[in-house]
């Protein structure tokens, strides 16, 4: 049981454990969040206890992985915990977790286990975990279109796919001006049904995540497919290393995240954001949202209802693993640790208020107090 209640300390740390003996401390408080203007976490007045213990029985892999002795609200605007505000590992046992998508009418998520060369579904209303498709074609980035069909990005197939209701498979992208796309890795499916794509040489890198090969396009570029005709255009062509991509609720915004740091120091680790005219297909205006914490990248994104925007952070620093939560305006809120390197995330569940979160081996899922915008 814990003890009565402590004065707030000036560093506020929180052990994170429950994830086979795996246990270290991140540190929250003072400037926790790190970002200019960003306000310090009201420990005195926002705070709450849970016992450490756990029911008998309970899976390992569904257990709390916050299980620790204090757990803060966070600063009064920043809305990533609802409830009991326990970040539950709610599958695990990948080699490299990314590209979530939920499913509303099956109530499951879908994600990526790229190395493994599978999908993998979460059903949410029994936890049961099963594999959806392999081989994948080490699929990356997943979504969902308005009529509830998944979209997919492929590595070692270079293309976009969709999964029709009947289980086919059509092929949306594979070549631009006749030659083969990179490596497709992460897209998103606007309300006139035009889907937008990013297009890294990731997969095409190694054997690890797809098929090593030679890159056919001059740039990593930035696509848009009509929905009509179905031809492919390119949006941006002046990223190092596209990746994540989002619209804003309204669909006058786009996301994308550029990780070319990776492939150099001096490569840029942020995200950009573009006025977009949807009607003609177009963006204008790219400027920086946010820069990461380097050596940290941010690998997906996501808006929720009002306008927020949800990135994943790892590959740098552990202590900035997790999910970064700003304003429309680019202002940090706040911070989800998370004890892996996390890739991506979508929000889900049936009022749309869980996150889900894939980090590395695990998928992990967090209620909310918002609901995400549930335009893929």
């Amino acid at each position: 049981m814990v003890s009565d209640r402590p004065q707030a300390p000036s560093v506020y740390k929180r052990r994170l454990a429950g994830i086979g003996g795996l246990s270290h401390l991140v540190e929250k408080g003072r400037n926790a969040v790190g970002a200019a203007g960003t306000r310090r976490l009201d420990l005195t007045q926002r705070w709450r206890r849970q016992p450490v213990s756990l029911p008998s029985g309970v899976d390992a892999v569904r257990q709390s992985v916050f299980a620790g002795e204090w757990i803060a609200f966070g600063p009064n605007d920043f809305p990533a915990f609802a409830g009991t505000m326990a970040v539950e590992r709610v599958a695990t046992g990948f080699r490299w977790a990314e590209g979530p998508v939920y499913f509303p009418a099956g109530r499951y998520v879908l994600f990526s286990d790229i190395p493994n060369n599978r999908i993998m579904r979460f059903s949410e209303d029994d936890g049961h975990l099963s594999v959806y498709r392999q081989p994948s074609m080490n699929s990356n980035g997943n979504t969902i279109d308005r009529e509830g069909r998944l979209i997919t990005c492929e590595h070692s197939g270079r293309r976009v796919t969709r999964t029709e209701l009947d289980g086919s498979i059509t092929i949306i992208a594979d070549k631009y001006n006749g030659k083969k796309l990179n490596s497709p890795n992460d897209a998103v499916v606007a309300s006139d049904g035009s889907i937008w794509f990013t297009d890294p040489v990731y997969g095409i890198g190694g054997f690890y995540e797809g098929l090593k090969a030679e890159p056919e396009q001059e740039k990593h570029n930035v696509y848009r497919v009509d929905p009509k005709s179905g031809d492919v255009k390119v949006v941006v062509d002046d990223f190092v290393e596209p990746n994540g991509i989002s619209f804003s609720p309204d669909e006058k915004k786009l996301y994308v995240l550029d990780t070319g740091f990776t492939d150099g120091p001096d490569n840029p680790s942020h995200i950009r954001v573009f006025n977009l005219d949807l009607a003609a297909g177009k963006v204008s205006n790219g400027k920086v949202f946010a820069e990461m914490p380097k050596p940290s990248i941010t690998d997906g994104v996501r808006c929720d209802s009002e306008g927020r925007v949800w990135c994943s952070v790892g590959w740098g620093d552990p202590n900035e693993d997790g999910v970064r939560c700003y304003t429309p305006d680019g202002d940090l809120l706040g911070k989800i640790h998370i004890p892996e390197t996390v890739a991506n995330l979508c929000f889900g569940g049936q009022q749309r208020n869980r996150l889900y979160i894939c980090g590395s081996t695990s998928l992990y899922a967090v209620y909310t107090g918002v609901q995400g915008a549930m335009k893929p």
